[in-house]
């Protein structure tokens, strides 16, 4: 198990030396309601009195109703300015201007509200002069378990090195909320929709391969998959050189 106090403390170094530099006034996020954003608010906060976590629910009850009243408490229990900006209407009106020149897949449908909310967060930071936090992690990562241009868009990612399982042991050591700690992931693009069932793996399994390189044939399978065919997200756009 990482040292979390020496965690805490090189983070909020790192994310004070990125304000300094690059002259921002402040740090903006996406609080969703889930491990990752509680994390990246709890530790952008410690570093930067000017944190503003932005709850922006789109088309499922879940936003409006657990996520909501999660992000909320996170949000209250350390003092995190909270704004809310509902992008439903955006999103239909996106959808139906779209479902005109096209029929978009059920992928390219539950894309759309991640880079609706990455559009909302670079509007009020450019407004606002604050730096984007991002909030994926590890694991998210190494599966490809990220929208491009949607939530895998920021200026700097405090939790990019950590897994899923490291996520939750630094949020017991914040004393954060337990309803955080406990719920299932889930991105909340749709009602009933967790991570683990959409991938067909647990989380824990996932990082018991990035600590071990071990995993039985049917979960290395799917982490292969999943792996490979996201390569292009990790890296730069690809560009002409001539």
């Amino acid at each position: 198990m990482r040292n979390y106090q020496q965690e805490l403390d090189k983070r909020i170094a790192f994310i004070r030396a990125l304000l300094e530099e690059s002259h921002a006034a402040g740090i903006i996020f996406g609080n969703s309601g889930g491990k990752d954003s509680a994390l990246v608010g709890i530790l952008c906060k410690k570093a930067c009195e000017n944190t503003l976590g932005v709850i922006m629910p789109c088309f499922s009850k879940r936003n409006y109703n657990e996520d909501m009243a999660d992000g909320r408490e996170v949000a209250e229990q350390f003092n995190i300015e909270t704004r809310v900006i509902d992008i439903t209407d955006v999103r239909e009106l996106a959808v139906k201007s779209i479902s005109s020149v096209t029929t978009p897949s059920d992928i390219a449908l539950a894309n759309i509200a991640p880079r609706l909310r990455m559009t909302a967060l670079y509007t009020v930071a450019t407004s606002e002069n604050r730096l984007v936090a991002g909030t994926g992690n590890r694991s998210e990562a190494y599966m490809g378990y990220f929208t491009t241009w949607g939530d895998g868009a920021y200026d700097f990612n405090p939790i990019a090195d950590l897994t899923v399982t490291e996520i939750y042991e630094f949020l017991e050591f914040l004393d954060a909320p337990k309803n955080i700690i406990q719920k299932s992931p889930s991105a909340g693009l749709f009602d009933g929709q967790t991570d683990e069932t959409e991938m067909g793996i647990s989380y824990s399994s996932i990082d018991c391969f990035l600590f071990t390189g071990e995993a039985n044939p049917e979960e290395k399978k799917i982490i292969d998959c999943y792996h490979e065919k996201s390569n292009h997200k990790r890296c730069m756009p690809i560009i002409y050189k001539g």
